[in-house]
């Protein structure tokens, strides 16, 4: 299987118009125009029934006590944790890629809704669920894509995986408001293939190639 993007090649930078979060040209941060990547895939397995889209960010701080404080970094060795930014799932082999911005166009507050995407394919519920839990205007359900949205002053560039799972199935068996780790349990003894891409995205200022 292969897996690839029109936008950026595999370890580049994932431009910032498939962020969540960008910098503005005074230094602030802002939301960004939240486009879905463009993909493409090819070389399923044989007897492929179904596909499965995933994408995570595995570099997110697993305290939040210095995330986003001025004056001060994410320490660079703080362990990390997965967040999921994108759960697809029933995606028919016959669909071959997707068009930049066909799944998200801007950042949807409160989340844009789910599971069922009006085709066969259904959309979990993303981690920005419960980033947003706690705040008033922007707490709710997102389901599909969200993009990066790193803290300002991590320390660490983040890496974002998107990985394509071909599957024995047509249904993946998860329901309602699925989520990432329900997803990963759901694929066990099912996957005859899969391929990746990986993007990384930063905020820090410091760490930003000139």
């Amino acid at each position: 299987m292969k897996l690839w993007s029109a936008a950026w090649s595999n370890g580049e930078p994932i431009p910032q118009r498939f962020a969540a979060g960008r910098l503005a040209d005074d230094g602030s941060v802002q939301l960004s125009d939240n486009l879905s990547p463009p993909l493409a895939w090819s070389d399923l397995p044989p007897g492929t029934k179904s596909l499965v889209l995933v994408c995570h960010d595995f570099d997110v701080p697993s305290s939040a006590a210095d995330v986003n404080q001025p004056g001060r970094e994410v320490p660079v060795d703080l362990p990390r944790i997965d967040f999921f930014h994108w759960l697809l799932v029933d995606l028919p082999p016959g669909v071959s890629g997707f068009d930049e911005g066909q799944w998200s166009r801007g950042f949807t507050p409160r989340g844009k809704p789910g599971p069922d995407t009006g085709g066969p394919a259904r959309q979990g519920l993303n981690d920005y669920t419960a980033w947003f839990a706690g705040d008033a205007e922007r707490a709710g359900r997102y389901f599909g894509y969200d993009g990066p949205f790193p803290p300002f002053n991590d320390s660490l560039v983040h890496h974002y995986l998107f990985a394509l799972y071909a599957l024995d199935v047509a249904q993946l068996a998860v329901q309602g408001d699925f989520t990432g780790p329900q997803v990963r349990e759901a694929l066990a003894g099912h996957v005859l293939g899969a391929a990746t891409l990986s993007g990384t995205y930063t905020l820090n200022k410091r760490l930003r190639a000139p």
